[in-house]
């Protein structure tokens, strides 16, 4: 797994007219490659009467699903260059989709190819990037007693809490870097004097 990747902060909505065409980038979040078809499926249909949908997807910390159309813009002049800046960019797991409404100037390939890159770039300026950081799963097993100066004592120290559950004992399970969960242990044990229990789980990713 990729120790951390970029992704759009939102979706959003950016527009730019050049030489009287509209072109209009669409940009969500897709955790898998049906979201981004169904995030394009959607675009296109809200503008049923556009010239082109053309659209971009990078799904994969690893970007190991890229897909590019250019809906009957010459080949390799809008979703080739709207893929390449959401790859340049280094954003993963994002659906881009451009809507261009033809306003009667030809643009030539090498405009074709600067618009619908550049918009992708305008439009992931306007809407913001996040980083996302792999975590080691890892739960926290404690009394009622020590657990609510422990939750407390992981946010102050940065830890990531990601849920907390209460029952005859309660658990919280936090996000570690890879390379903290042997200072966690001795940290976790030394805050709780021995009496907690830590079981490691799996890997994600988490907002940094």
């Amino acid at each position: 797994m990729q120790e951390q990747y970029r992704t759009v902060a939102r979706a959003g909505v950016h527009e730019t007219e050049i030489n009287r065409s509209r072109f209009i980038c669409a940009l969500a979040p897709a955790a898998t490659e049906q979201e981004a078809q169904d995030f394009v499926a959607r675009v296109r249909g809200e503008h049923p009467t556009a010239t082109h949908n053309c659209f971009a997807y990078v799904i994969g910390a690893d970007a190991a699903v890229q897909r590019a159309s250019d809906d009957g813009e010459p080949g390799g002049t809008a979703g080739v260059p709207m893929l390449q800046m959401l790859l340049r960019r280094d954003v993963r797991y994002v659906a881009a989709v451009v809507t261009r409404y033809y306003g009667g100037v030809k643009l030539g390939a090498g405009g074709l190819i600067r618009a619908y890159g550049g918009v992708v770039g305008e439009a992931l300026d306007a809407v913001g990037t996040l980083t996302r950081q792999r975590f080691r799963l890892a739960t926290v097993t404690v009394d009622h007693q020590r657990a609510g100066k422990l939750e407390n004592d992981l946010r102050a120290t940065g830890r990531a809490v990601r849920d907390v559950r209460y029952a005859e004992a309660v658990t919280i399970e936090v996000g570690l870097p890879g390379a903290d969960v042997d200072a966690f242990r001795a940290w976790l044990a030394d805050a709780t004097a021995g009496t907690a229990c830590l079981e490691l789980g799996g890997e994600a990713y988490g907002d940094t």
